[in-house]
């Protein structure tokens, strides 16, 4: 409707900041989320770190295997969805905190794109945008489908709750997206999608793979077009996927420190140690 476009255009003007190139620090130099990440370091935990150089590569799941270890969590361990859901989203803000810190950007707080698809994946990126904003970034979102339960309306009241705003409308150039946010979180489709994938979402890729600015997707990257989008970080749940295979982008991390350790022994697995407390891992 006419009234939806001129709200999504306001969203979208009220987000409008300084140009992007003074936002993202490219000040004459490599824009701040462009330095490399330091490596974990070996003052605060040598032996976990050198646990893991030796250790074997973690297992990557197809997308049956995947499926069977979730159904396991829940129906043997009983875990709920809405607690994998919280642990996978907190993991996620907390990789992409590390990859892109607050303090790396010009504009504080950085502004964020927060994509949510009509599954679980978007539910995860629900929680995600919640975390980012405690963390201090400015979350926004954008949820064209959602679904009619309880606990997807819940964590969308959490999010309105927090001033976190939603865009009824998608951005149909990507360059508008460059300048108004400082980081795109894919989290439209996860391991389970299968099929065609249709409006709006088609169409929602189609200018996601034109974006400059770094994206972080959640379990995997959501695909579109052949190619789909170049996530810069992939935040893998659980355990990685077959997709991470394909990965080109700079951080990648295992985050959803919850597998049991006989359920990962069960699935072959090979989990890495997690540094300490840490609820996420970088693997590369």
């Amino acid at each position: 409707s006419r009234g939806a476009r001129l709200l999504g255009l306001g969203l979208l003007l009220a987000h409008r900041g300084p140009g992007r190139a003074q936002r993202l620090g490219c000040t004459g130099r490599s824009p701040a989320w462009a330095k490399p990440l330091p490596a974990p370091s070996c003052r605060t935990l040598p032996s976990s770190a050198a646990a893991a150089a030796s250790m074997a590569e973690p297992k990557l799941l197809g997308q049956k295997e995947a499926q069977a270890l979730d159904q396991e969590l829940f129906e043997a361990y009983k875990f709920s969805l809405d607690q994998l859901m919280e642990l996978a989203g907190l993991s996620c803000a907390t990789a992409i905190a590390k990859a892109y810190p607050v303090g790396s950007f010009a504009s504080n707080p950085p502004a964020v794109l927060v994509v949510c698809g009509p599954g679980n994946n978007g539910g995860d990126g629900l929680v995600c945008a919640r975390h980012l904003k405690m963390f201090g970034y400015e979350p926004t979102v954008h949820y064209p489908k959602r679904p009619s339960k309880p606990l997807f309306e819940g964590l969308v009241t959490q999010c309105q709750k927090m001033d976190i705003p939603f865009l009824p409308e998608f951005p149909s150039e990507a360059g508008l997206i460059d300048e108004l946010y400082g980081l795109v979180v894919d989290a439209i489709f996860g391991f389970s999608f299968q099929g065609a994938v249709r409006e709006p979402f088609a169409g929602i890729l189609s200018v996601l793979e034109k974006v400059t600015l770094p994206i972080a997707s959640i379990d995997i990257p959501s695909e579109g077009a052949p190619g789909g989008i170049q996530p810069d970080l992939l935040i893998s749940l659980t355990a990685p996927k077959l997709a991470a295979k394909h990965f080109g982008g700079r951080y990648h991390f295992l985050g959803g420190r919850f597998v049991p350790k006989a359920l990962e022994q069960k699935y072959g697995l090979h989990l890495p140690p997690y540094p300490e407390t840490d609820c996420v891992l970088r693997l590369s």
